[in-house]
């Protein structure tokens, strides 16, 4: 019997001794990417996106940025020693089903990302290459893009290129849907499981196209006509992930994440003076809270 029981009237209500330590199985996922200090990109939306879908969060910081929704005005990167520790200490105690990476700036941080990676053998690693801010700022330095094919993209389940980064990974110009599907084709052959061009950079409906090295499958989506778009790919990848920690499929998770998105542009607020940030907390769609709810 707790203390609160002995002596009733002189304990807190907060007072926890008689709830009992349940022990439950909360789906984990990590983000290995910079930060935004105007919270609407990188680790800040990854985490956000976790915690929207009922997914655990743990980070590794990257690199800090300064940067608001009109421009990225500094960034500092972390020390590779740093980035590794940060990685092998949440590994070795949290673990995480799923990892995704973001801005990883350097050729040196992405082979350190990609060595821990392989050893500690994470299930599912989602690679968002991200190289260009919304306001046009470098976040991947050029000569790191050879690092990030030959020892990161080998390692992902699933990249998830927009058309100007599969246009620097593919090696050609992208104007037409035949282009966006070589491009996926030389983009499957560095080494990922799937590949997801997404069309969002296209004028038309936003078809974004799936490529598992043997078929095709294009998911079509609303095209949101708003400024608000700070973010988007982070928060997709970062879905993708969440959904992936909860025990769905692959193309499923690709599904529901852009679901997801969709929402969280449809419902997003003018936040500072340019491109404004996507709502991270919108309303879940129903296919999503049903998914959701089948996996616990």
């Amino acid at each position: 019997m707790g203390q609160c029981a002995q002596l009733p009237g002189q304990c807190s209500r907060f007072d926890n001794s008689e709830i009992p330590d349940v022990h439950i199985n909360v789906p984990k996922a990590m983000t290995i990417a910079g930060s935004d200090s105007g919270g609407g990109a990188g680790i800040q939306a990854d985490l956000k996106t976790f915690f929207a879908l009922g997914v655990y969060g743990s980070s590794v910081l990257t690199a800090i940025t300064a940067q608001n929704t009109i421009e990225v005005a500094a960034i500092a990167e972390v020390p590779d020693e740093v980035v590794i520790a940060q990685i092998d200490t949440v590994a070795e105690d949290i673990g995480a089903v799923a990892v995704k990476t973001g801005m990883l700036s350097s050729a040196s941080i992405i082979q350190n990302v990609a060595d821990r990676l392989e050893a500690w053998g994470i299930p599912w690693l989602v690679v968002d290459p991200v190289m260009v801010s919304k306001s046009g700022a470098t976040l991947l330095n050029p000569n790191a893009v050879d690092a990030l094919k030959r020892d990161l993209l080998p390692l992902a389940s699933i990249v998830t290129p927009n058309i100007p980064e599969a246009e620097i990974l593919a090696g050609l110009s992208i104007s037409n849907n035949d282009g966006i599907r070589e491009a996926a084709r030389r983009i499957y052959a560095l080494g990922p499981k799937i590949v997801v061009v997404k069309g969002g950079h296209r004028d038309g409906p936003a078809v974004d196209l799936v490529f598992d090295g043997a078929h095709f499958l294009p998911i079509e989506g609303e095209r949101i006509d708003t400024r608000n778009t700070h973010g988007t790919g982070c928060t997709f990848s970062a879905a993708i992930v969440a959904f992936l920690a909860h025990g769905l499929p692959p193309t499923k998770s690709i599904q529901l994440a852009k679901r997801y998105l969709e929402a969280a542009l449809r419902t997003s607020n003018s936040i500072g003076k340019g491109h404004s940030p996507v709502n991270h907390a919108t309303p879940l769609p129903i296919e999503i809270t049903d998914a959701i709810a089948v996996r616990r």
